[in-house]
């Protein structure tokens, strides 16, 4: 499943939205949404984890089921079946586009695309950010993106196979839409702190393996010492990790205003930067994919 669902993202990256089912849960959390958004605090809080529950069931249940009927064909069904819907749970390809996207778009000076389109990717107000913030959240996406997207889906897979790596995919899909201070503070508490518990040893995971890539570049001792020392700037208990580890291994100050800077004393980040980023998070992701086949590899022998 594992092997088929990398050779897919490879090759074809990912479905359309139509036909992804990631943009599904978008579409099932937005409409949820309406319904406790307007409640008061507790009540908010508790449609929250109703809400949460009830979107990892509706998608948990019937990948669950489908494996299980395709099992009743035959081997080669459920590889099939199980390799297709765990593709839906992680993306290398689309990751690496994304950020060549927005790399080619600062490239050609197109300002307001380049804003337009990292609304995907970051939380923040790009409207008036300009190039070198443009260029540090695009680079900090990568790094980010490096769990959420490669290595939490992938670890899940592992222990729990592609049910395992759908329920992560709902939860992570939650947080990355209401698990914001402000409007969803109640609302989507439950979703972030559910996140950050799954995201725990992935993201310190995916710290390690970007600084494995960057030793390979000679970068290693660097990522890990900013690492070490500024894992602790964000909010969050567990993108400081990943962030950090970059901007250690390209020693460039990365920066979210009003809430962080990652390597103060790096240079400011160019365009080239974002290529830099990408290269780490592909040295990275194939890091993270050998050791996980091998590990299947040695799972399915015994």
């Amino acid at each position: 499943m594992l092997a088929l669902a990398v050779i897919i993202d490879l090759a074809l990256g990912d479905p359309p939205n139509a036909l992804h089912p990631v943009a599904w849960m978008g579409k099932v959390i937005a409409l949820l949404e309406r319904g406790g958004i307007k409640l008061k605090p507790r009540g908010q809080f508790i449609y929250g984890i109703v809400m949460t529950l009830f979107t990892m069931a509706l998608f948990v249940v019937p990948a669950y089921f489908i494996i299980l009927y395709l099992g009743k064909w035959n081997f080669f069904a459920v590889v099939i079946g199980g390799g297709l819907i765990f593709k839906s749970t992680f993306t290398v390809t689309g990751l690496r586009r994304a950020g060549y996207k927005i790399k080619d778009l600062l490239k050609e000076e197109n300002l307001n695309k380049s804003r337009f389109e990292l609304r995907a990717l970051v939380s923040r107000d790009t409207s008036a950010l300009p190039p070198p913030l443009l260029t540090s959240a695009a680079v900090e996406s990568v790094a980010e993106g490096t769990c959420d997207s490669v290595v939490a889906p992938m670890f899940y897979f592992m222990f729990l196979g592609p049910v395992g790596a759908v329920g992560y995919r709902v939860v992570n899909t939650l947080d990355a839409m209401i698990g914001y201070h402000g409007k969803y503070e109640y609302f989507g508490k439950f979703a972030a702190r559910f996140d950050d518990v799954l995201n725990y040893i992935p993201a310190r995971l995916a710290a390690l393996i970007l600084i494995t890539g960057a030793a390979i570049q000679g970068k290693g001792a660097r990522a890990w010492a900013t690492a070490r020392s500024e894992h602790r700037r964000t909010e969050s208990p567990n993108a400081g990790w990943t962030i950090a580890a970059v901007a250690g291994a390209l020693d460039a100050r990365l920066e979210k205003v009003n809430h962080y800077v990652f390597r103060e004393s790096g240079a400011a980040p160019a365009i080239e930067t974002i290529d830099s980023a990408v290269r780490l998070f592909l040295t990275a992701s194939f890091i993270w994919v050998m050791l996980c086949l091998i590990v299947e590899v040695i799972i399915f022998g015994a």
